[in-house]
């Protein structure tokens, strides 16, 4: 052989290696040979549990006095899991179960997740990670190691969700819907279509960290309960004050606080008796929002403007027809006196409970930032100001007459 071409096929085999290794090749990990995390759900533990301590990460004589937590993970079986329709055929095994649900205790989070390594045999990854479920007694509890675990976790998505759960959140992890037979991706779902479908906003972990990080804004949750056993109900808003729940709101109320933030589109109907016309149902299909700051007597005071379009979706009294304009001016004046009470009594609760979820703090550092900085020195400052803030709302709404007319 020629020693130019030997030459060039040596060189040519040596960067092929090199090639190799540069690629990152070297160190790959199948997706089969990893413990993927589609779920959490965490819990608090009574005192009086007799749960036994795993000790994976201290001695026995480290005499850790904290109170001990429990987590519920749903991992995703590979093979099992279902790609898409039709999925699952000959071998796709249609009747296992695609999650394996792992419980584990823990004095934290971390702790409680490095005992849920000892368990299993794959390196845990939470790259899928979509949905941790809180109860409610974690959540009125000091929430800062949980967020400190997952904001430093560089494997969590800020597009996450973290829900609070009315009792027992391990049971939403052991759900079987049958709409999906993976419950995460069925309560992913349903949270991304309540969102396109304007029954709440879109509260990832990310913006619930944002908000709680400014001083003029509180941090609220999605507020859930299991119905039926498989059925998963949006009952609210989870309010959130110095770091902790401190209430929730009713379904109706979370159209309220999307009114007054001016997120489109509108999903929430209301059911209410119009006087002469009797009950009839509204459906609110856009909003509009301007807010101003003024000041009154040296104190700040807030003006919402709302404008909200509405569709006539039902009238229960055929024998009272609605067939004038000035019959849809009268349903709209009564229709404006009920919203603005939904309106102030939000308002007030979550003034009772300092929690300004609306984000009035940050319209006042913004227009004024004098009085801002005079006054306010840090985020409990302000949810003190808050409960004894000025807040005035205006509206008006619009009825589409929608249908048929018979003549």
């Amino acid at each position: 052989m020629n020693k130019k071409i030997y030459k060039r096929v040596v060189l040519i085999f040596i960067l092929s290696l090199m090639s190799g290794l540069l690629s990152g090749c070297w160190d790959q990990l199948e997706i089969e040979d990893r413990a993927l995390v589609l779920g959490l759900s965490i819990d608090s533990v009574p005192p009086d549990s007799k749960i036994n301590d795993d000790q994976t990460t201290h001695l026995k004589s480290a005499n850790i006095n904290l109170p001990k937590i429990r987590v519920t993970a749903q991992i995703a079986v590979p093979g099992r899991v279902p790609l898409g329709p039709g999925s699952g055929g000959e071998g796709g095994g249609v009747n296992q179960n695609p999650v394996w649900v792992v419980e584990v205790y823990g004095y934290t989070l971390d702790d409680a997740m490095n005992n849920l390594q000892q368990q299993i045999s794959d390196p845990r990854y939470l790259i899928h990670l979509r949905v941790i479920i809180i109860s409610e007694d974690i959540a009125k509890k000091s929430m800062n190691d949980l967020n400190d675990y997952l904001r430093r976790n560089p494997e969590v998505r800020r597009r996450t969700w973290l829900l609070v759960s009315e009792g027992e959140a391990a049971k939403f992890m052991n759900i079987n819907p049958p709409l999906q037979r993976v419950p995460t991706l069925y309560i992913l779902s349903t949270m991304e279509k309540a969102v396109t479908s304007g029954k709440f906003p879109a509260d990832y972990i990310g913006v619930f960290w944002s908000a709680e990080s400014k001083w003029g804004e509180s941090g609220y949750l999605p507020y859930v309960s299991l119905h039926q056993e498989d059925n998963i109900m949006i009952k609210g808003l989870a309010y959130f004050s110095g770091g902790v729940m401190v209430g929730s709101t009713i379904p109706i109320e979370i159209g309220a606080y999307m009114s007054m933030k001016g997120i489109n589109p509108g999903g929430y109907s209301d059911l209410f008796h119009a006087d002469e016309f009797g009950p009839v149902m509204l459906k609110v299909n856009d909003r509009f929002t301007r807010v101003k700051v003024h000041f009154k007597e040296g104190k700040p005071h807030i003006t919402y403007n709302l404008f909200l379009e509405a569709a006539l979706d039902e009238h229960l009294r055929s024998d009272i027809p609605i067939d004038s304009s000035r019959s849809l001016e009268k349903i709209e004046e009564i229709f404006q006196k009920r919203v603005i009470g939904i309106f102030n009594h939000l308002i007030e609760e979550t003034q009772q409970a300092h929690s300004d979820v609306f984000g009035m703090g940050e319209y006042i550092r913004a227009y004024a930032p004098s009085y801002w900085k005079a006054n306010i020195h840090d985020k409990h400052d302000w949810e003190q100001q808050y409960s004894n803030l000025s807040v005035e709302v205006k509206l008006k709404t619009h009825i589409d007459r929608v249908g048929l007319k018979q003549n």
